[in-house]
């Protein structure tokens, strides 16, 4: 031991007593044997193996590595090492525990052709084509001769983007950055330009890499009609609407969110401005300030008009729903609430919430509240309805949800988490259920949206549950709550039609054809504003 001390330093006399024992060990076992860095223990291997104190494995040994990582699963790599023993006795070579160990020889090491690394080929490959810009599967069948796979690729670049070599670009979230769908875009950065003319280079090769591949990806053509729309109705001094784009894609609402943020990521001259802070309007930056203003204020004019029409239908499918349940449910007893100005129907509800759920910060509102008490000695039971009008995907029952989970009147603390109180149950009245929506749970059962609605406690009520009764009743097949929601004027006169239809069902033709005539001036001015709009 004070032999190594003398003529070693420390690092190295750890080793040499650590090997002392004749077992040979890797240079990841002497890592964790000493507790020493990874660095200093290869630096120290390489001059005790030069010097002759300890011997290495003639040919790299190779060991399949399986670790878990959590909810990703296992990840499994292949990995290259030697094994070192110590030389206490001066031999050239030996052989232990199936291995061939061998001294260190000068003239058999050069000899031995350096493997070019997995990191150098990456590197090598997009500096030798720093002209152009590479999505990671690109680089991948560059180099797949050569062993290169797609965690090869991703892995090194990281490390050069770093060091500031390699410019990565991906969709641009509010916090993150995702890849595009042939992978991130990767150029090499120039560093011997100055550093902003490099960056702005490296920028304008990706925007031209996603000019080329822009057919091959949904999002990107979305993107790019996006842009075109706006350019389009700029220089048309006029505004293009969220819902514009939307039915110009034809897409889901989310699909179009998607891509209308990711377009105003890409292109900084696409802007975004809100009608009255909710109703969302694009513009190009050509446009000038005075045509803008003035722009704004028609739209504003035209939400004032128009969008009265999608309350009328929304605020009549509530009383749609209000109607049959306070028909066909015994004791319902609604909750009323006193509203600002008396503008809002008295049985719409406000909770107070504990936590935001989606844009509501403090406060949500709910379409109906009302209790039932089923016998004398049975608790009340209280029903929570939601009303939508429209498609209702598993989105907006989730919210729903969350709503009733965070509200303070119908919400509880417990082990858990956040749970609906006992006696609680929500109803959610949609004027259709997307039929091609399933949900897949945790253990990877799949289950339609109404199935998954009565697991999580919540009652679905739709359309033609509530043509069902009108059908069992004698109204004609024509007559649909869809119709009487569409025509009727306001929520009063929705109540009037069903009570008129339920009291004498075989005139039910004819009732909603006078209601149709009679509002004829509201439809001929709504579609008036949408032609001018």
């Amino acid at each position: 031991m004070g032999y190594y001390l003398v003529r070693y330093g420390q690092t190295q006399s750890n080793i040499l007593r650590i090997l002392g024992n004749g077992k040979p060990l890797s240079r990841r076992e002497l890592v964790e044997a000493s507790g020493l860095s990874s660095k200093a223990i290869g630096s120290a291997l390489r001059r005790l193996w030069r010097s002759g104190a300890i011997l290495r494995t003639e040919n790299v040994l190779k060991e399949r590595s399986r670790v878990f990582k959590g909810r990703s699963g296992f990840r499994s790599n292949l990995r290259s090492y030697y094994k070192y023993a110590g030389n206490s006795r001066g031999l050239k070579s030996t052989f232990m525990y199936g291995r061939r160990f061998v001294e260190y020889d000068k003239d058999e090491f050069e000899k031995q052709k350096p493997i070019k690394s997995k990191a150098s080929m990456v590197l090598n490959f997009l500096k030798s084509n720093s002209g152009k810009a590479f999505y990671s599967k690109d680089v991948v069948m560059a180099l797949k001769d050569k062993g290169v796979v797609c965690s090869d690729v991703m892995t090194n670049v990281r490390k050069a983007e770093r060091k500031g070599l390699v410019y990565v670009r991906g969709y641009r979230m509010h916090d993150r950055q995702t890849p595009f769908q042939e992978g991130y875009l990767l150029t090499w950065i120039d560093p011997n330009k100055p550093r902003e003319e490099a960056i702005h280079g490296a920028v304008q090769k990706t925007n031209v890499a996603l000019a080329n591949k822009a057919g091959t990806s949904a999002i990107i053509e979305r993107v790019h009609a996006i842009r075109d729309s706006i350019i389009e109705s700029t220089k048309l001094k006029d505004l293009v609407s969220f819902e514009f784009i939307r039915n110009k894609l034809d897409c889901s609402k989310y699909e179009a969110e998607g891509a209308i943020r990711r377009a105003l990521q890409l292109y900084p001259d696409l802007r975004e401005v809100k009608v009255f802070g909710i109703f969302k309007y694009y513009h190009h930056t050509s446009i000038s300030i005075e045509e803008l203003n003035a722009t704004m204020e028609f739209k504003k004019n035209y939400v004032r008009m128009i969008k009265g029409r999608a309350n009328r239908v929304g605020h009549n499918w509530e009383a749609i729903a209000e109607w049959f349940i306070d028909k066909f449910t015994t004791g319902a007893t609604f909750q009323t609430q006193k509203h600002r100005r008396n503008r809002m129907d008295p049985r719409r509800i406000t909770l107070h919430l504990i936590k935001s759920v989606g844009n509501r910060k403090q406060n949500a509102e709910v379409d109906r509240v009302w209790q039932v008490t089923p016998g004398v000695f049975a608790q009340p039971i209280t029903y929570v309805l939601e009303c939508k009008w429209g498609l209702v995907r598993k989105r907006a029952v989730d919210d729903f949800l969350e709503v009733l989970r965070w509200s303070k009147d119908f919400g509880v603390d417990t082990p858990e988490g956040r749970q609906i109180k006992q006696g609680v149950l929500g109803v959610f009245a949609g004027s259709a259920f997307n039929p091609k929506e399933n949900v897949r749970l945790r253990d990877e059962t799949v289950i339609s949206l109404a199935k998954y609605a009565a697991r999580m406690n919540i009652q679905l009520l739709k359309a033609s549950d509530f043509n069902e009764k009108l059908r069992d009743r004698g109204c004609h097949k024509r007559i649909t709550v869809q119709k009487i929601c569409k025509i009727s004027r306001n929520e009063k006169e929705v109540r009037e039609v069903l009570e008129k239809m339920w009291a004498a069902p075989t005139k039910s033709d004819e009732i909603l054809s006078k209601v149709l005539e009679k509002n004829l001036g509201v439809y001929d001015f709504e579609k008036m504003l949408e032609a001018n709009a």
